[in-house]
């Protein structure tokens, strides 16, 4: 009996090592990417991109290392964004902390207060005030339009991006985000192919400045102001 007993241990030891690389594959939940998220084979590096802070100090994305960071490039004349900001503002909520933040940078050329101002009006509470008034973040970033979202893992480097507005605070995109705080450093998400990401582009234009859709920077610094507001 003892023998029987002994030889079925050595079994299901067995069987659990033979298990363990069939487990390690199994991506967490909330790892498939949510339509119209263009994932990388494998994390790619990012420019430094430098910006000040609500205090107005000096800031740069090295300063995030060691978090998961759902960078989001926007701008308060941007009717998109402006339906978008709540939803990130309620996602920083449920899942800011010390494994990860919402970086919501503004490319308004006004600066902080017009930033500030715009914080007050929508009632954003949990979101950091980042502002690039140079500009230079989307060009660096090949960012194509605003919004445009960049999903950036605990080293620095991007997993992968969503061109347009979503409604973050989802169920799905809640799910998702949980599940790249939970993944292990470096992995990435099951990559799209070229012909899903032309869909997915075709899918949400860019060349309407009233649609619901992000919209397109025409030069290297040529960002409307304020005053060009969308409705």
């Amino acid at each position: 009996m003892i023998g029987a007993r002994g030889c079925l241990s050595k079994l299901a030891l067995a069987v659990a090592i033979a298990l363990l690389p069939l487990a390690a594959s199994i991506q967490p939940a909330g790892a498939q990417a949510p339509e119209g998220f263009a994932a990388h084979e494998s994390p790619r590096p990012l420019p430094d991109i430098r910006f000040e802070n609500g205090q107005g100090e000096a800031m740069s994305l090295a300063d995030f290392r060691g978090k998961v960071v759902l960078l989001n490039i926007w701008a308060t004349w941007c009717a998109p964004c402006r339906r978008e900001m709540p939803t990130l503002d309620r996602l920083q909520a449920a899942l800011g902390g010390p494994d990860f933040e919402v970086v919501a940078l503004s490319i308004d050329r006004q600066g902080r207060p017009v930033v500030e101002d715009f914080y007050r009006e929508l009632g954003l509470r949990q979101l950091g005030m980042y502002v690039d008034a140079s500009g230079k973040a989307p060009r660096d970033l090949n960012a194509l339009g605003v919004p445009t979202t960049l999903l950036i893992d605990r080293q620095g480097n991007e997993v992968g991006r969503l061109l347009g507005p979503a409604e973050w605070d989802s169920p799905e995109m809640v799910s998702f985000i949980r599940g790249q705080i939970q993944r292990p450093s470096g992995a990435s998400l099951r990559p799209v192919s070229d012909e899903q990401l032309a869909s997915n582009i075709v899918r949400r234009p860019v060349a309407s400045s009233r649609s619901s859709h992000c919209l397109p920077m025409t030069g290297r610094h040529h960002l409307p102001s304020s005053k060009e507001t969308l409705t």
